[in-house]
């Protein structure tokens, strides 16, 4: 049999989460070699995985695994289990996307802790000195957090709690048979894991796409436009503050051959409303827009909430790429297809989830925000490390004066990093079903209330979500989640980059009665997002009413 060396299934994932009995079934399923990457360096070496640790380092470890992937890579027909930290070099990464599809099992810490322990420690891949740990529950969270951001670029994840190593390979040999199917339809997609501007691909019910991040890049719009759809015409959604954007956007989709129109909106989230859309699909109808053109937001999340319902919604859905000029938008807004608009009521009420085709970040576009919304955007990317990325966090603390000079390379680079902490979340819980993506809401329960109480008009969203933050971590500290340590490094780290931690004098009723209506809510048991530690985010709907009007009063303190 003549065999491809695209044709492999690389099963990674923290230790403990399955790898190797869920590898083992794919292999009998598929009627594939079953290969365990451990035993591989076992057999190279001559010595146990546990032995080469204890004689030679991890380090050492690692650059045998390398070198067992490479060799293993050259065959095809293989399920591979891999050891849970191949995901940290790049270099691994590349070799397991361009030689198969790449599949991330998951499990909660504690799950991953009780397996560990129940398995022979001399058993392959079981012997890690997370297990020598005086805390190895810690150790493994540490652990996890860390190579977080780069199990989300494997192809599809897959969360093993509860389910049976049948179950699970089952809806591995599902996601991949779709992959396979797109991949026939759209040979384009597998170009765009070769892209240097990509931080992560978004894997949806509607479809995968990558999210580009570079500098400067706002002017191939047009070239990746015409790669992606080629539509007959491009609406472009922006506001007056950014027409210079717009107009560079229209140039570049112009310069490709695709006739390109602006619709400028009224700046500010008080025009996120249902009348803006009606303007909008005026406008659309008048120049016939129809479902072969797409929409292309070009500005912050106001925009992008905004045109993306309009695409929803216009035509029963035309296609739609986002832009996002600022920060916010960036790290949050533009990404996972939430498209929505605002009622008197509260935010975001009225919406759908509807995913783009493509999003472009030109980091460049940053220098010309207006310092307070520059600000306000950071603490959405540092909320990423705060909820599961404790190194991203770290870097942020280290590099903080090059990020906050949008120094080229260091900004990219970390703009790149919290969006693939997003990217990945959103892949692996598209409509908030799973309990997973509702972790990125950290600090906006409270958040959101305090916009709504303010009208909107005395703090920028991520302003309020720092406040709303610093709630939570009180929150969290008074149920014994969070120490008094953790709660100090989080209030030095978003001062430090100028954000806010109170909201001063603020009506208190009018926050309570928007926590109530916020969509977070289940029968008027509020879902809180607290960390179980930095880089450890959680949920819980059992958060005492008085513990929350604590945290509101020294929110509100001078």
């Amino acid at each position: 049999m003549t065999t491809r060396s695209d044709s492999n299934i690389y099963v990674t994932g923290f230790s403990g989460t399955g790898k190797t009995t869920v590898g083992r079934e794919l292999a009998r399923l598929l009627d594939w070699r079953f290969v365990d990457l451990d035993v591989e360096v076992a057999e190279a070496s001559g010595k146990s995985v546990q032995q080469i640790f204890a004689d030679e380092g991890e380090g050492r470890f690692r650059e045998l695994e390398s070198h067992a992937l490479g060799q293993v890579s050259r065959a095809g027909n293989q399920v591979v289990s891999t050891g849970g930290g191949i995901v940290e070099d790049a270099a691994n990464r590349a070799v397991m996307a361009s030689t198969g599809f790449v599949v991330c099992l998951d499990a909660t810490p504690e799950i991953i802790l009780s397996r560990l322990q129940a398995q022979p420690r001399d058993e392959p891949g079981v012997a890690r000195p997370m297990l020598d740990s005086d805390d190895p529950l810690e150790r493994i969270r540490s652990l996890k957090s860390q190579r977080q951001v780069h199990y989300t670029t494997a192809h599809c994840t897959v969360d093993t709690n509860g389910l049976t190593p049948a179950q699970v390979a089952e809806k591995v040999v599902t996601a991949r048979n779709m992959r396979n199917n797109q991949s026939e339809a759209d040979p384009e997609a597998n170009k765009m894991t070769q892209d240097p501007d990509l931080a992560s691909i978004v894997r949806t019910s509607q479809g995968d796409y990558p999210i580009w991040v570079g500098w400067g890049i706002l002017d191939e719009l047009g070239e990746r436009v015409k790669r992606t759809l080629s539509p007959g015409a491009a609406y472009i959604i922006s506001d007056e503050r950014v027409s210079r954007h717009a107009r560079r956007a229209q140039l570049a989709l112009e310069a490709v051959g695709i006739p390109g129109h602006i619709f400028m909106m009224p700046p500010g989230e008080q025009h996120k409303t249902l009348e803006t859309v009606q303007h909008v699909y005026t406008w659309l109808a008048d120049r016939k827009a129809e479902r072969g053109h797409m929409i292309v937001a070009v500005g912050g999340g106001v925009v992008g909430d905004l045109a993306g319902f309009v695409a929803a919604t216009y035509l029963r859905g035309i296609p739609f790429a986002q832009v996002p000029t600022s920060l916010l938008a960036m790290m949050d807004a533009a990404i996972g297809g939430k498209v929505a608009v605002d009622l008197p009521q509260g935010k975001n009420l009225v919406g759908a989830f509807y995913q783009p085709k493509f999003v472009l970040s030109d980091v460049s576009t940053l220098q010309t925000l207006p310092q307070r919304e520059l600000t306000s955007g950071w603490a959405e990317a540092i909320k990423h490390g705060l909820i599961l990325d404790s190194d991203l966090l770290a870097s942020f603390e280290r590099d903080r004066d090059d990020i906050l000079s949008l120094q080229r390379e260091v900004t990219t680079d970390i703009i790149r990093r919290s969006v693939a902490v997003k990217a990945g979340i959103v892949s692996q819980d598209e409509r908030e079903t799973l309990g997973i993506r509702i972790l990125l809401n950290y600090g906006h329960t409270l958040g959101h209330a305090i916009e709504v109480a303010g009208g909107y008009g005395n703090f920028l969203h991520g302003e309020a979500v720092s406040i709303g933050m610093m709630g939570a971590a009180y929150i969290g500290n008074a149920l014994g989640m969070m120490s008094d340590g953790e709660v100090e490094r989080q209030r030095a780290l978003l001062d430090s980059y100028g954000l806010p931690l109170t909201c001063g004098e603020i009506n208190v009723q009018a926050v309570n009665d928007a926590m109530l209506s916020d969509k977070k809510t289940s029968g008027r048991a509020i879902r809180w997002v607290l960390l179980n530690g930095i880089g450890n985010a959680t949920t819980r709907n059992d958060v005492p009413d008085e513990l929350v009007q604590d945290s509101i009063r020294m929110l509100t303190a001078n």
